[in-house]
């Protein structure tokens, strides 16, 4: 995979999304994520699973027992990953708001080394009011297409803004 001129290096306790291998690795993490929108808690977990690809910011994803799944409707969208599988959406709705697609999952991941995750929620960080690891709001990964969740502890440059797609 072509790289940037110049990744930025890591500083102590920092990861580089330039170290993260390809295809993607899925790995436990215990850190606090959380997630709101329209005002409400629509996930609050401490048992993720973090999925690491060259050159994006982890995407969390949480088991449903620790998503409020009455605020995701099932979308007719469905996107496929090359290493995932085929993927379902869901549009978030709490009171007078929704976002469509603002939710996925992998409900029959593909490749084995996935199926960790099969049924496990996503979210796009931007489409939500604020999402949290360890309290930390995050950014979202550039772009309209990602759901990497960028920290003060991951450093890029990030796949997914203008001029990436050729990474």
């Amino acid at each position: 995979m072509p790289t940037p001129t110049n990744p930025i290096p890591p500083g102590p306790g920092q990861e580089s999304v330039w170290d993260y291998p390809r295809p993607p690795r899925v790995e436990e993490s215990s850190r606090h994520i959380q997630v709101l929108f329209n005002g409400v808690v629509i996930a609050d977990s401490r048992q993720t699973k973090r999925v690491l690809e060259t050159s994006h910011p982890p995407v969390y994803y949480m088991p449903p027992v620790d998503v409020q799944m009455s605020y995701l409707h099932p979308s007719p969208r469905r996107t496929y990953c090359e290493w995932k599988g085929s993927a379902q959406y869901f549009t978030v709705v709490v009171g007078d708001r929704q976002v469509a697609n603002g939710a996925w999952c992998y409900p029959q991941p593909t490749a084995e080394r996935f199926l960790g995750i099969a049924n496990f929620i996503a979210v796009y960080p931007g489409l939500m009011d604020a999402c949290y690891v360890d309290g930390e709001q995050v950014q979202a990964q550039p772009g309209d297409f990602y759901g990497g969740w960028i920290t003060q502890n991951i450093v890029g440059p990030f796949k997914g803004g203008q001029g990436t797609w050729g990474w």
